[in-house]
């Protein structure tokens, strides 16, 4: 393979690896949820983790939490969405208010597993809809949009701390998929590498 066969090659490889996810139906986010991460950060001892599964194709979203160690019990928990940078910052709550759907309150530590239908106006903030363009659909672009650009964060918002005692911005998990792909790209580009190193000439 020349040089020139060799770069069409990686572009293709990451090309394929970057545009993955426009195409898959189950996106996955995750955020590990902790005071510090708060806006303005907290001395809290309460942790959690939840995950997010966007199905693009039935559109909807599955949200899953665990949590403990809260100061304050729980008054509500929500998606909030989006901030003027990834990863920092505060933004208006995109999900139902006051809060999830069945999501446990008065207590310091719990579990939570709800499915969304994002097709409908009610899983959202009535003014989260109202700012993006008036209807669900408009809504749910916004909403997944926030979550790719690192732009949307999951709190849990307890006596304690009113306007949140933990939190966390949602990631984006790799697909399985694409990890393989990438994994046989670097093999490939290891394997060239060391062919290219036999054929040079030995140093005097």
């Amino acid at each position: 393979m020349g040089r020139k066969g060799f770069l069409t090659w990686v572009v293709l490889v990451f090309a394929l690896v970057s545009a993955s996810p426009a195409f898959a139906a189950l996106i996955t986010y995750t955020a590990t949820l902790n005071g510090p991460n708060e806006s303005p950060a907290n001395a809290s001892p309460g942790t959690g983790f939840a995950q997010v599964d966007i199905d693009t194709i039935l559109n909807t979203m599955h949200v899953q939490a665990t949590f403990s160690g809260l100061l304050g019990t729980t008054t509500a928990s929500h998606i909030h969405a989006a901030t003027a940078l990834a990863g920092t910052g505060t933004a208006g709550v995109a999900t139902q208010t006051p809060t999830f759907t069945g999501f446990p309150l008065g207590v310091t530590s719990g579990t939570y597993d709800h499915l969304f239908d994002l097709a409908i106006a009610s899983s959202y903030n009535a003014s989260y809809v109202t700012a993006n363009g008036g209807t669900a659909a408009s809504a749910e672009a916004a909403l997944l949009a926030a979550m790719a650009d690192g732009k949307a964060y999951l709190n849990i918002h307890t006596t304690s701390f009113p306007g949140g005692e933990i939190r966390g911005f949602l990631a984006p998990v790799p697909e399985p998929s694409t990890m393989l792909l990438l994994g046989s790209g670097l093999v490939g580009l290891v394997g060239y590498g060391r062919r290219r190193l036999k054929k040079q000439p030995p140093c005097r």
